[in-house]
């Protein structure tokens, strides 16, 4: 089997989806790759490091379609909804393609890569089950953004992070909230108390409640009570404006003795909620910085402008996005394990074997032979359920 790694085409994506050093677990299971040429040039992976793993490395990017069997991507049609349409006339009729596809936010592209005979997998859509952690790429790049937030945060603040002893008097550390104890919310955790701020946190989740303390964070308690907190997959599941108004009024004065706010709260597939107004902004210090994480699906801040930083009432607000492409060449290894686990989860002696009786499988597969087949997506599309399949290839 031959798998294709492109060159990526979305603006700033400077990640790759396979790094030279998974290539060998990929042949020892009956897998060879063919790369565009330059592919890996901006992660910090140059064409002859993949050749000497053994790939084959093509100047043309339509060659990488004619000798693939399978295409994969950081950013696939969906997560790459305009340069990626000029691969569409590429694809052939049973090929496969898997990347981050913004599945639940794009259904059109979906329907796109159904029309043409591919099959596609929604890498985002992994359910979160034990044996499926090694191809978590949520996790993997949870964790980068987290850490890289922190940064942000940290170069824009006007004040120092830690508590410093000093000749010339004693420096307070900084302040810094965490909204939202995700993966990358942990993180950040992490990272801003290595830096030494006293960080405190909070989740509608009580269960992250442990986690949050055994990172040496404090953890903020609300008096809110809550529908069920969590999905089965673990993510915090959206609440009513009535819960969402309430929870604004109580962490308006945690905020306004803050920092620094790193708000990373999201819900798959859909818009994040607002948890800072304007007014709770305007309530910060001057020179107080928020780094919104969840700017892609709109932002957890009133004001943040997606892919922009901007200054309101005196506060820095930062509104990144695909801000893990920012650390591309760590990004790109944790996201190219995650790839090759899951190829060599589909693959057997180099031949695809497809168990649609596998949760693996059967969550993150959204097309094949010509239709729809995530049960989700056939259910917004108002498509009956397709009969359960055996296993096959």
């Amino acid at each position: 089997m031959k798998v294709g790694v492109l060159r990526e085409t979305y603006p700033g994506e400077n990640r790759v989806a396979l790094v030279p050093a998974v290539l060998a677990s990929l042949k020892k299971g009956g897998i060879d790759v063919v790369l565009e040429a330059g592919a890996g040039m901006a992660s910090g992976y140059p064409d002859a490091e993949y050749a000497n793993k053994g790939a084959q490395v093509v100047a043309s990017r339509s060659q990488v379609f004619q000798e693939s069997d399978c295409i994969v991507q950081v950013r696939m049609l969906g997560a790459n909804p305009h340069e990626g349409k000029a691969d569409l006339q590429l694809f052939r009729n049973g090929q496969m393609v898997m990347g981050t596809a913004e599945a639940l936010a794009d259904i059109s592209s979906v329907q796109e890569l159904a029309s043409l005979g591919v099959t596609s997998f929604a890498l985002e859509l992994m359910p979160r089950i034990t044996r499926a952690q090694s191809m978590d790429i949520l996790s993997s790049m949870g964790t980068v953004a987290g850490y890289k937030g922190v940064l942000l945060a940290a170069n824009s603040l006007p004040k120092m992070f830690p508590m410093l002893m000093t000749a010339a008097g004693t420096v307070t550390p900084a302040k810094v909230l965490i909204i939202g104890a995700g993966v990358a919310g942990l993180q950040a955790i992490s990272v801003a108390r290595r830096l030494g701020a006293a960080v405190e946190a909070y989740d509608i989740r009580p269960a992250v409640k442990e986690q949050i303390l055994s990172l040496g964070a404090k953890f903020v308690e609300l008096p809110l009570e809550t529908g069920e907190a969590e999905d089965k997959g673990g993510y915090a599941k959206a609440q009513d404006e009535a819960f969402y108004k309430k929870q604004r009024e109580l962490l308006k004065q945690v905020i306004s003795t803050s920092d620094v706010v790193i708000a990373t709260a999201a819900v798959p597939g859909k818009k994040a909620p607002i948890l800072i107004t304007e007014d709770m902004v305007a309530g910060m210090a001057p020179g107080s910085v928020i780094v919104d994480l969840a700017a892609e699906r709109g932002g957890n801040c009133e004001l943040t402008k997606p892919g922009q930083t901007i200054v309101a009432h005196g506060v820095t607000i930062h509104g990144p996005e695909n801000l893990s492409a920012t650390v591309p060449f760590h990004a790109s290894q944790m996201y190219a394990k995650n790839v090759a686990t899951f190829l060599l989860h589909l693959v057997k002696k180099g031949e695809v074997k497809l168990d649609m009786n596998d949760e693996i499988t059967k969550e993150t597969m959204m097309t094949r032979g010509g239709e729809v087949v995530l049960p989700r997506l056939r259910e917004t599309l108002g498509l009956p359920p397709i009969a359960s399949e055996s296993a096959g290839s």
